[in-house]
């Protein structure tokens, strides 16, 4: 998710400094175009990547006690829900390796400071994630890195029941380090067996692949898979055009998979920014980089095309107006290659204030890609790379967020396609009230026709004479992702009337008609 910027992206990106007078112009005309802030959307996919490979993010300190990485996540979450997230991307598999405890692959170093070693005393990461992030209204989708087995040369601190270990014919070597072979079938069988493990045994929200298929290119490096390709060509005559099916059956494998075992389950990836260029295919991107097709072997749009994906999380980390890959023109293209599906945008926390790059030494670069999103209509949200970027608040970046863009909750949008099928309103709203707080109490709706239990609920409070609209993500008071029947409202003031309806959610966040309105005058 980091590496490749620094390796490939960098390279691609004009030299600034040459052009620092028209960058300024630039800025101060786009500042004054997008100076208003459109309402906030009720609905928004809010996210952000929290990477452990390497100890990107979390945990900090990978020989920490466990109590003392608990508190760090949790402290995460916290800080998360106070900015308005609502979207936790977990990293649970960096290299063929685990941050769960039901796995069949060893322990992660990044864990516990050496592979195979577990948490002492024990804990589970993902399992505590997912119950603290819906604690706090977050989803939680489970990060998965497909095929890196290693991320060095030295492979001595390996556990010997790695996976490199025990089937070392299922890898290859480039660049120094190993990664599954995408040509062998028995690979792409163990790579869906690992997601579903996950899918099966711990209550997330989604799975999520990141954008490493094939290895990014390096000079004098060649993928050996010459043999593979003789022996699985399967009458593909061109080693090229196999790669990227290859690439194509285990991303068909892994949705039909995940849906059939949890048909509400969100299958979303994260891929290189940019498709192909123009220049080398009239439907691709006006940019001039490094693409996903060619160089990945990763045909990015024909999964979203296809529908076997619920969600594309392009990685778009150039700024807007980038002489060579522009933020905002590939967010034009991407939204016109949609096909109903989801489109969530990859924004560049970590870019923010970077040295030598002027553009991000503009406080009003993210932000402004915020507005450059919320006025497409194709466009469903974003995700930061990554937590700690976030947390550093750089140029005051995340106190904007916090403060104007992300004010309000948002709901995550519904996926229609998985279920369109919204619960029934809560009943018989009521009421307790106490010296300085409200209890607002009500009853489980009656089953839907899909049969589906509630999930959880959503609570509306409005002041005076207000009319009583869910359209105005300011009128949400609290979003619960569980399935209690009563909230206590402690945040109230003396002689005020307050409306309050209460709504049901689903899994995928459909939301029923409100319930009765109940209206409390203050004393």
């Amino acid at each position: 998710m980091l590496f490749n910027i620094f390796a490939t992206n960098y390279t691609w990106m004009p030299v600034l400094k040459k052009r620092f007078l028209l960058t300024f112009l630039f800025f101060i005309t786009l500042n004054s175009t997008l100076a208003q802030v459109s309402t906030a959307p009720k609905r928004e996919f809010r996210g952000v990547w929290l990477a452990t490979v390497t100890n990107i993010d979390w945990p900090s300190n990978p020989r920490a006690p466990s109590d003392t990485q608990k508190k760090e996540l949790i402290d995460i979450l916290d800080f998360h829900q106070h900015v308005g997230i609502n979207a936790i991307i977990f990293q649970i598999r960096p290299a063929a390796d685990a941050l769960y405890a039901k796995s069949r692959e060893p322990w992660s170093q990044w864990l516990t400071g050496k592979q195979g070693v577990a948490p002492n005393p024990l804990f589970d990461p993902l399992e505590l994630a997912v119950k603290e992030a819906h604690k706090r209204g977050m989803e939680l989708h489970a990060w998965f890195n497909p095929y890196r087995a290693t991320m060095s040369p030295n492979e001595t601190n390996l556990s010997p029941n790695h996976i490199t270990r025990l089937r070392p014919e299922w890898f290859l070597t480039y660049g120094g380090t190993k990664l599954f072979n995408p040509g062998l079938p028995e690979v792409r069988e163990y790579i869906v067996k690992v997601v579903l493990d996950v899918v099966d045994n711990y209550d997330i929200d989604g799975v999520h692949m990141d954008d490493y298929f094939y290895p990014y290119q390096i000079a004098g490096q060649k993928i050996k898979d010459t043999e593979t390709f003789t022996k699985y060509n399967n009458g593909i005559v061109n080693i090229e055009d196999w790669r990227r099916n290859n690439v194509d059956l285990l991303i068909k494998m892994l949705t039909d998979s995940i849906h059939k075992h949890k048909p509400r389950m969100k299958f979303g990836i994260s891929p290189f920014g940019i498709w192909k260029n123009r220049g080398r295919d009239p439907e691709g991107s006006d940019t001039h980089g490094g693409d996903s097709f060619y160089e990945l072997y990763a045909d990015s749009r024909k999964w979203v095309k296809n529908g076997w994906v619920d969600y594309i999380n392009p990685q778009l980390y150039w700024q807007i107006g980038n002489g060579a890959a522009a933020f905002d023109k590939l967010l034009d293209w991407w939204s016109l290659n949609t096909y109903d599906r989801h489109l969530y945008i990859g924004q560049a926390a970590y870019r923010v204030n970077e040295r030598g790059n002027i553009a991000f030494k503009n406080p009003a670069q993210v932000p402004n890609q915020v507005k450059l999103l919320r006025k497409n209509p194709r466009v469903q949200g974003s995700v930061y790379f990554s937590s700690r970027s976030l947390m550093n608040n750089p140029l005051g970046v995340t106190d904007s967020l916090t403060d104007d863009y992300y004010l309000y909750p948002a709901l995550p949008p519904p996926m229609l396609w998985l279920d369109s099928v919204a619960p029934n309103k809560p009943l018989e709203l009521t009421y307790k009230a106490g010296a300085r707080a409200v209890t607002l109490m009500w009853k489980t709706p009656l089953l839907a026709k899909d049969k589906e239990p509630v999930y959880g609920y959503v609570i509306y409070r409005f002041t005076g004479d207000e009319k009583v609209s869910l359209d105005d993500p300011k009128n949400i008071l609290h979003i619960q992702y569980d399935a209690t029947t009563s909230f206590e409202d402690d945040d109230i003031d003396r002689g005020k009337t307050y409306r309050y309806v209460v709504t049901a959610i689903d899994r995928l966040k459909n939301e029923s008609y409100p319930s009765n309105t109940l209206v409390i005058s203050t004393q």
